[in-house]
């Protein structure tokens, strides 16, 4: 079998991780092992691609996935690093091959020995997020979550655990928001991270939403690459940003205005 990992659509991928890795890590985004980064790359796989599956450790899911049934998938490994994912991806992430009925997976880019190196806590949340997108036929492929400052610290306070109060702080602070994050973020109370409730919450805000803001923790967001899903991320992140600044340096900041929101909507097609 050739390795997945020298495909050339592959190998492209792993470069993308890499650079958005080191971009979570240099803006603080990533304090020690925290974030992950899951990308379905099926669809890059070659269909006559053949597996001697029993080379492998297969690990039992408590959950079903049928709609990722003899899937591929690329997500970050558990306890690693984001800085030491950007020096190099497959030494601290793993490919998986998901079971034909969906509640198993193989780890096959790793020897069978090591059972101490298994997918990111958040393996539930990233497997229901790729079952809806393939569900709902999205282009989408790339799952990031993060623990971005910004948006972080916006849940600090009651007044914006509130999700049509955030938007309205995201839309008013940046055109460019608007522009590329139409459908704006939605908001899920603090649960205990890595639980399957707050996975369910996830995939119904995602529903309607490519970012979904925790209260308290950070964010997931899904994208058709790498490079977009983190875009998303970085320009809701900028819009916090500016409203920061402003209040830091003691003014209320006035935001976008309605009619400046709808010649926006207006020009861009934005529904």
């Amino acid at each position: 079998m050739r390795k997945l990992q020298k495909i050339k659509k592959v190998k492209t991928i792993l470069f993308e991780v890499s650079e958005i890795a080191n971009y979570l890590w240099q803006r603080g985004w990533a304090e020690r092992n925290a974030g992950n980064i899951s990308v379905n790359i099926n669809h890059l796989i070659p269909k006559d691609t053949k597996i001697k599956l029993k080379k492998f450790n297969s690990f039992k899911l408590s959950v079903s996935y049928p709609d990722l049934a003899g899937m591929f998938l690329f997500v970050t490994g558990t306890g690693k690093r984001m800085r030491d994912i950007a020096k190099n991806p497959l030494k601290n992430a793993l490919i998986i091959k998901i079971n034909e009925t969906g509640d198993a997976y193989w780890i096959i880019s790793q020897k069978k020995n090591c059972k101490n190196f298994l997918p990111t806590s958040e393996l539930p949340t990233h497997l229901s997020i790729h079952q809806q997108i393939v569900q709902n036929g999205s282009k989408n492929k790339v799952v990031i979550h993060t623990h971005t400052n910004e948006l972080v610290a916006l849940t600090q306070t009651d007044e914006y655990c509130n999700q049509e109060k955030l938007n309205k702080l995201f839309f008013g602070m940046h055109p460019e928001t608007i522009i590329f994050v139409p459908k704006g973020v939605g908001f899920v109370k603090y649960e205990m991270p890595g639980s399957e409730t707050i996975a369910e919450k996830t995939i119904e805000i995602l529903k309607k939403h490519d970012v979904a803001l925790w209260e308290k923790h950070g964010v997931f967001a899904i994208g058709e690459s790498v490079m977009d899903t983190f875009d998303i991320i970085d320009i809701l992140a900028k819009s916090a940003r500016i409203f920061f600044m402003c209040k830091s340096a003691g003014f209320e900041p006035q935001g976008l205005n309605n009619n400046q929101l709808a010649e926006l909507k207006k020009a861009f097609n934005i529904a």
